[in-house]
Formats: C-alpha cells, sequence, structure tokens
C-alpha cells in the first residue's frame, strides 16, 4: 500500500463527494479507496485528492460489501447476486446467480491458495457468498458456476471469513452461532455457541477468531476447536465491525465509537468519538484507522501510540485526533438510527 498522510490536529484532509447515499463498506487498496453504498454503486477514490477515479454501476439495489484481489473486484448486493468486475475497466465480467435473498458478505480464495483443490486454476479461484437465505455458497469464480451450498444455519448468514491454507469458511448468523465449514467438499466441521444475539462480524488472526454481536461483545475462540477464551465487553450497543492489526483489536459499533482493545489482554486502550451512526467497517494502514458509517463519513484517526501498555481506564477516555475524509458523501436517505 502507498503512503497515506496522517492527519493533524488543525489539517482537514480532502473530502469525497459522489455517493448518493449512505457508505456501507470500505477498502483501501495501494492508494485508492474503494467504497459501496445503498445508491447502488461502487466508487474507487485517490486518497491522497479525495477525486473520484471511477463509478461501478449494475447492482440494482444496495452494495452491502466489497473486495478487491487478484485484479478483480467482488461486491455483494441487496439485489440476490454478488459480482465480479474488472478493477481497471469497471465492466462486470461475471454475475453469481442462486441466493434467495439479500447477498450480505463475501469473501475471496485465489487459485493459488488451494493447494490440492481440482482444476483450481480453470476454476479462477473461489468465492464465498453469505445470505439473509440462510445459506453460504461457495462459486467456481471463472464460471459462475456453484460449487458448494452450505447449509446449517437457521438464520441469515451475516459475515463470513476465509483460512486458504485449510479451505475453511467460517460463518456468523443471526441464530447466534458461528459455524466452520470446508469449502471443498461442503462440510459442516464445528459451531461456536456463546453468543446471546447476531453475531455481526468476523476476524480471523493467527488460528483465532474474533466475533462481534447484538450482545454487546466480542468473542475470542480457538479456530481449531471453537473454544472461547476471552471475552471483550465495553460496547454500549451491537458490534458492527472488526479489524485487527499489530496486537490491537478495534471495534465499531452502534454506539457510533470506535475502540481500541489489546488483543491480548482485552484491556480497553482508546475510544474514537466522532461519528454520529452507527460504524460499518474499519480498516487500518499502518498509523491510520479508518471508519465508515452509516452517518455517510469516512473519519480517518492517528493512532500513533498503538499497541502500548493500556494504561488503568478512564473513566472518561480521551477523545482521540480526527480529520473527516468522506463527508457526507451526498446523503439522500436519511441514517439509521445506532442499533
Amino acid at each position: 500500500m502507498g503512503t497515506v498522510p496522517l492527519p493533524t490536529a488543525d489539517e482537514e484532509m480532502e473530502v469525497c463527494r459522489g455517493h448518493e447515499s449512505y457508505v456501507t463498506f470500505c477498502q483501501l487498496e495501494d492508494e485508492a479507496a474503494f467504497t459501496c453504498s445503498a445508491d447502488h454503486t461502487i466508487r474507487k477514490w485517490d486518497v491522497r485528492t479525495g477525486q473520484c477515479l471511477q463509478v461501478f454501476r449494475g447492482h440494482t439495489s444496495i452494495v452491502n460489501r466489497i473486495l478487491v484481489a487478484n485484479n478483480q473486484l467482488f461486491s455483494s448486493s441487496y439485489d440476490r447476486t454478488a459480482r465480479a468486475w474488472s478493477v481497471d475497466g469497471g465492466q462486470v465480467s461475471q454475475e453469481f446467480r442462486g441466493h434467495r435473498n439479500c447477498v450480505l458478505t463475501l469473501a475471496y480464495s485465489a487459485p493459488w491458495d488451494l493447494p490440492g483443490a481440482p482444476c483450481a486454476e480453470e476454476v479462477g479461484g473461489l468465492l464465498v457468498t453469505g445470505s439473509t437465505d440462510g445459506t453460504a455458497k461457495v462459486w467456481q469464480v471463472a464460471s459462475g458456476c456453484c460449487h458448494q451450498t452450505l447449509r446449517g444455519h437457521t438464520g441469515a448468514v451475516l459475515c463470513l471469513v476465509l483460512d486458504t491454507p485449510s479451505h475453511t469458511a467460517f460463518t456468523g448468523s443471526t441464530d447466534t452461532t458461528i459455524r466452520a465449514w470446508d469449502i471443498l467438499s461442503g462440510e459442516q466441521l464445528r459451531v461456536f455457541r456463546e453468543h446471546q444475539g447476531s453475531v455481526i462480524c468476523l476476524e480471523l488472526v493467527n488460528r483465532h477468531v474474533y466475533s462481534g454481536s447484538a450482545d454487546r461483545t466480542v468473542k475470542c475462540w480457538l479456530a481449531d476447536t471453537g473454544e472461547c477464551v476471552r471475552t471483550f465487553a465495553a460496547h454500549r450497543h451491537s458490534v458492527s465491525a472488526l479489524k485487527y492489526h499489530a496486537g490491537t483489536l478495534f471495534t465499531g459499533s452502534g454506539d457510533a465509537r470506535a475502540r481500541a482493545f489489546d488483543a491480548q489482554s482485552g484491556a480497553l486502550q482508546r475510544v474514537f468519538r466522532g461519528h454520529a451512526f452507527v460504524i460499518n467497517c474499519i480498516q487500518v494502514h499502518e498509523q491510520v484507522l479508518y471508519t465508515a458509517s452509516h452517518d455517510g463519513a469516512l473519519r480517518l484517526w492517528d493512532v500513533r501510540g498503538l499497541p502500548c501498555a493500556p494504561p488503568p481506564r478512564p473513566t472518561a477516555p480521551a477523545r482521540s485526533r480526527s480529520r473527516l475524509f468522506s463527508n457526507k458523501v451526498g446523503c439522500a436517505a436519511a441514517p439509521l438510527q445506532p442499533a
């Protein structure tokens, strides 16, 4: 990734304007940021200038998630499809149709990440999608054909992560469980049960699965056994976004705040205030934290000094410096209130 300038106390970075409704997700790639929105589009931005470089049009409803990998852009939407796009040309190269309801989440495994998989090069890698129809599907990217349907959840599949070396997908659901699957055979491997609310977001790091839930907690699990080894409890509303970076676990919440925890001890290190509504997405690059929110804003936060030995938890953690990067993005629809 290229260098992104750090915000300073007196500097406001460039404002990106173009989306006509709230931003649902963002991804940083080299010196570009990709955002998707309820306005049915995906946009590519120059992170240095805030200029919109490209608009991807084709979805007919809210675009929920995007993923840039292997010079392709993948997207999922309320229109019941996932799509693959050419990053350079902005054209749809493949559509994935088969879910009976909204496609909420996705993950990609490149051909070289599938040792031992039959015809891995020919299928162009595998795309895994999760839907409100209660299933996850595994697709061959080159053909658009469904390779496996993962059935077992009794609620919507809200989030998923892949462990490519073991061909394992972890899915989180409104049924309060996390399930592990072999994406080649479709076999369910294990079920993680301890959350008391919907599992909204997942992060996989060093054989540990971190899960954020509507029960206002984050839990850390051993990926190989399903044992819960740690609970992070400091949120006032649902935990809506997770990102692990250099020993720190960053979380976003329906209380419109992001938080930084020491991933090993679970101690709260910092609280980031500034958004007006639920935080949809968190990204970290070098010493900059990016948070995208239902308020239509993408904020940049200076996180120099993290990770560090956490001080005793104060009654009201000091506010960290932030600068607005994408301000309101032409929001036409009223943002949702925090959960």
